[in-house]
């Protein structure tokens, strides 16, 4: 009689390992504004950091009253699987020591050629992009530049998708194998324009094939009944999901890269 069959243990993903993993808290990162936790979680086997973000630590913004920061968290993760870019690390909802927050994996930054500079320059060199004109001290100004870097700019259409309010230096995390992760989305889909960042560069610019064809498959997913709009409906509120869906239309009928509003500080504060 044969011995019966192996069957090789089931692989965890990441999203089962964070979802359903033990958590354990190892440490505060004091410099947020809003609780932070920095954590392990062990699954079948499986161990990784990550980071945690109650719903309780939240502290309350007047202008995004609805819904929570967690949960804002979880759906722009959604939207950066949806274009297929990865550009958000994995993202859940999920119970935690201190009640329901957002959990995410925790990413090792690697060393790299900076993706942002000041410049004693009235215009950038080839290869970067001006966002604007700082006050550095003593009277003197620099220019503001960011990386003229592909990465970059599909997390500037990600940002103009999810209307981000918040998008700083310090939340560019590059990594191993040339990845560039975008983190802390607390403070998106809003149904007002809040768009706020460093990634002006392409302002204006004629969106490339690729964001549009990207564009036109969020479209899709976000339409009543899609992937997407399901899973989002679960996490923002409708106002904010219809506006979502407005901007992608916008997008896809301007062809452009959004410009500063004018009706909203276009650069976050402090922008590292």
């Amino acid at each position: 009689m044969s011995a019966p069959e192996r069957i090789p243990p089931r692989s965890v993903t990441t999203a089962e390992l964070l979802a359903k993993g033990e958590l354990t808290v190892r440490g505060r990162i004091r410099e947020a504004s809003n609780a932070v936790l920095f954590c392990s979680v062990t699954h079948e086997g499986r161990e990784a950091s990550c980071v945690y973000k109650p719903v309780a630590g939240e502290r309350p913004l007047w202008d995004f009253p609805d819904g929570n920061l967690a949960r804002r968290e979880v759906a722009a993760y959604e939207v950066s699987e949806a274009t297929g870019w990865g550009l958000v690390p994995t993202t859940v909802l999920r119970d935690g020591p201190h009640g329901e927050g957002m959990c995410q994996l925790w990413i090792e930054t690697a060393a790299e050629s900076e993706l942002l500079a000041l410049v004693d320059a009235e215009e950038p060199e080839p290869g970067w992009k001006a966002i604007g004109f700082a006050e550095v001290g003593g009277g003197r100004t620099a220019l503001l530049v960011h990386a003229d870097d592909e990465r970059l700019r599909r997390l500037a259409v990600l940002d103009a998708v999810i209307n981000n309010a918040d998008r700083k230096g310090g939340h560019l995390l590059p990594a191993d194998e040339g990845r560039l992760y975008g983190i802390d989305h607390g403070v998106t889909f809003n149904a007002e324009n809040k768009l706020r960042t460093l990634l002006w560069g392409w302002a204006g610019e004629p969106l490339t094939p690729e964001a549009v064809d990207v564009l036109q498959a969020l479209r899709e997913a976000l339409r009543d009944g899609g992937g997407l709009a399901v899973k989002l409906a679960e996490l923002v509120t409708a106002v904010e999901l219809d506006a979502t869906r407005a901007r992608v239309d916008a997008l896809l009928a301007g062809g452009k890269h959004p410009e500063p509003s004018g009706e909203w500080p276009a650069i976050p504060w402090p922008p590292v």
